[in-house]
């Protein structure tokens, strides 16, 4: 039975992980997934209430385990969990859930291709106030590379409770990226058909095409606003699954536009920019691409909005850099 057909999504909900923010909205997620899945099993390390789970934990004390602050433990724990026949998932901070884990999730997950999903929470630049050690702009780089593990990057609420749902019904490997903080942005106001390796076309344009994910669907779509404004016509694309690649929308971008543009809370090596270049460059066409993320540096920590500057990730920015590239 699909996760997503149990998933309440009405003008309320919607409004509130829109409030809540990206780690609670989680939180509320696995919750209802719990109803569903008599074997769903939570292991943390000490994350639960920055991960929204505290609701969780109390409600089902015999389905959570918290490490304490052992990511690396946490990822054998879960893998011995998922051997035994549990559908796992793993929660801490993005940086500590990946990097730091980065053997473990090889050997004991991947290359047996046990089933767990890793939660990434704070991945981006959300964490700026606590320094580069707590951002996180690599995890998919480091990531797309492992054999047998898919990436999702959720757009918005909706899309974080579809991700969640998705990969519990996945048989391998999972990593869940959330970017964002408080007050995300609504990107979908009603049901989406969210499929795993299929990208969701959220605005229609002749002009060029933004393929985007994560919080910066949403910023895209804004800079797309200020581009029809000067008369320059952008189709946004929502790349939510980040491994496997969407190959056919990207070859669809490819044969409509002469110019794509990519737009990601991440460094441009690795990521979405990344993937996308190394499809388009079997492409016989004359497409060109225009990488728009962190180049590759560490920002100076501050707030939010801060780094987001810094790396040229506002909207107002996109818009600037795309019609510059024009």
């Amino acid at each position: 039975m699909r996760g997503d057909e149990k998933i309440n999504i009405t003008s309320k909900n919607v409004k509130t992980w829109s409030t809540i923010g990206a780690r609670p909205t989680y939180g509320l997620a696995v919750m209802e997934l719990a109803k569903h899945h008599e074997d769903l099993m939570v292991v943390t390390a000490d994350v639960s209430t920055s991960a929204g789970l505290d609701r969780f934990r109390k409600t089902y004390p015999e389905k959570f385990v918290d490490v304490g602050i052992a990511e690396q433990n946490m990822i054998g724990v879960a893998a011995g969990l998922a051997d035994n026949g549990y559908n796992v998932f793993t929660t801490t901070f993005a940086p500590f859930q990946t990097l730091r884990c980065l053997d473990q999730i090889k050997v004991n997950l991947a290359y047996s291709n046990i089933k767990v999903t890793m939660t990434g929470l704070a991945s981006g630049l959300i964490n700026g106030p606590l320094g580069n050690t707590h951002c996180c702009i690599e995890d998919v780089g480091a990531l797309r590379s492992i054999p047998n593990l898919k990436i999702l990057s959720p757009a918005d609420g909706i899309g974080i409770f579809k991700a969640v749902y998705a990969a519990a019904e996945i048989d391998q490997p999972v990593y869940i990226r959330l970017t964002g903080g408080s007050k995300n942005p609504i990107v979908y106001h009603d049901d989406i058909n969210f499929k795993i390796g299929e990208a969701i076309e959220v605005e229609t344009g002749n002009d060029l095409t933004i393929i985007a994910t994560g919080t910066m669907v949403f910023n895209s779509l804004q800079a797309a606003k200020i581009l029809s404004q000067k008369g320059i016509f952008a189709s946004v694309w929502d790349m939510h699954t980040l491994k496997p690649i969407d190959e056919a929308a990207v070859r669809k971008a490819a044969d409509k536009n002469k110019l794509i543009v990519t737009v990601e809370e991440h460094n441009v090596i690795g990521g979405l920019s990344s993937a996308v270049s190394e499809y388009l460059s079997s492409y016989k066409g004359n497409t060109s691409q225009l990488s728009i993320g962190i180049e590759d540096f560490f920002p100076k920590p501050g707030d939010y909005s801060f780094m987001l500057k810094q790396c040229g990730l506002t909207p107002e920015q996109i818009a600037q850099n795309i019609l510059s590239s024009l």
